[in-house]
């Protein structure tokens, strides 16, 4: 696919391995920036050569790559031909439902994301230069032109940076909001010292949680690297299953993905796992970037109370402190865990809709939507968990 001119060349291609890792990964995490894992070459590799991400699961590889007139890899961004909308946790179903009742085809789709990942990132990945800017635009105009080429009804950018969603709503993408509650460290020293600046009744809340889970009788430990053997991907491959069994959810991730995980990206797995007599019995896995644990997965075999907080939230609180980690994001959904000190942080998306009635409605919808995000982020402000000056 030329960009219209000499200078740059836009190609698709259907598998992340046909990039050299060192040229993806000059892209995603050039020298000095913050290290994202999810975008990383081994990560989305993974994905690929363990069959969560093909036709069969809706998920089909599709990436673009901007070449200079060397052949050097100066771009890229990691994009899926979807003929669902699951798996991406901004939800457009309603959306769907709209267009094809009105008589369109809503999917295929075009979906530029890390797949089964709500984790805020660059998607716009650019070797750093006198010409980045230039590369970005030619992936905008890229992902646009692919929707033109192919017929697809929309494309959609989630968990984009907030740069990179500027960069899309100038290219003609609507921009969406949404939200996640993330914790911050303060340049704490202890857990113990984090809970002292919360107000003294969510501190004691907290306590009791994690002294209910350590009378339990639950060992807990957070393991990475070479510390982490088959058998806890084994177990952990089991809860995660039982859990989207639970929820009628589909198990995206293979065994074989974990094993895969842990043969490449171990130093960056920080898997939390609890044993009842020596038994597993529950577990949460957390990737680990340059500064920020991502919490991922959970999953339990036992009915143990806050059991969740604690391989969720406290450890990775306890992990984040202890190597001086700026935060931890633990993922979608949680109100619930504003109290436990995570406090609420804007997520973007971007849209590009071919139908142009359709485009209005949706454009409608964002603006109404961005409105109550608003009115949630100030309620939840008011009822922040950290101490006031007065308390």
């Amino acid at each position: 696919m030329p960009d219209g001119g000499d200078a740059i060349t836009i190609k698709i291609i259907d598998a992340v391995g046909r990039v050299p890792a060192a040229d993806w990964d000059a892209c995603a995490a050039p020298p000095g920036a913050p290290m994202n894992p999810f975008v990383s070459h081994k990560f989305l590799d993974a994905l690929e050569r363990t069959g969560c991400t093909n036709a069969e699961t809706g998920w089909l590889p599709q990436h673009l790559v901007v070449e200079d007139t060397s052949g050097a890899v100066v771009a890229a961004a990691p994009l899926y031909i979807k003929s669902h909308s699951y798996g991406e946790y901004v939800f457009d179903h309603g959306w769907a439902d709209a267009f094809e009742r009105a008589g369109g085809r809503y999917y295929p789709k075009l979906q530029c994301a890390v797949p089964f990942t709500p984790v805020t990132g660059p998607r716009l990945l650019v070797r750093p230069g006198p010409r980045a800017e230039e590369y970005r635009a030619a992936l905008v105009g890229g992902l646009i032109e692919m929707a033109r080429h192919t017929g697809v009804s929309s494309v959609h950018v989630t968990f984009p940076t907030e740069d990179d969603a500027r960069r899309l709503e100038a290219g003609g993408f609507l921009l969406r909001n949404g939200y996640q509650f993330h914790w911050e460290n303060a340049g704490y020293r202890s857990f113990d010292d984090f809970l002292g600046a919360l107000a003294s009744r969510k501190r004691k809340a907290i306590r009791k949680e994690r002294q209910q889970v350590a009378a339990s009788g639950i060992a807990i430990a957070a393991l990475t690297g070479a510390a982490i053997k088959g058998r806890h991907w084994d177990a952990f491959h089991r809860f995660y299953v039982s859990t989207y069994d639970r929820k009628w959810g589909y198990p995206y991730l293979t065994r074989e993905f974990f094993e895969e995980l842990g043969a490449t990206m171990a130093d960056h797995v920080v898997l939390v796992m609890a044993e009842r007599n020596g038994k597993p019995v529950a577990g949460a896995l957390n990737l680990l970037g340059s500064d920020t644990l991502y919490g991922r997965n959970w999953g339990c075999a036992a009915d143990v109370p806050f059991l969740h907080f604690e391989c969720c939230y406290y450890q990775a609180i306890d992990f984040a402190i202890a190597h001086g980690l700026q935060r931890v994001e633990a993922g979608t959904q949680g109100p619930h865990k504003l109290q436990r000190g995570y406090l609420p942080r804007l997520t973007w998306s971007a849209h590009w809709i071919r139908d142009q009635g359709f485009r209005r409605a949706v454009a409608d919808f964002v603006a109404r939507e961005r409105r109550g995000v608003e009115r949630d982020m100030k309620e939840f402000a008011a009822h922040s968990p950290f101490r006031h000056e007065d308390d």
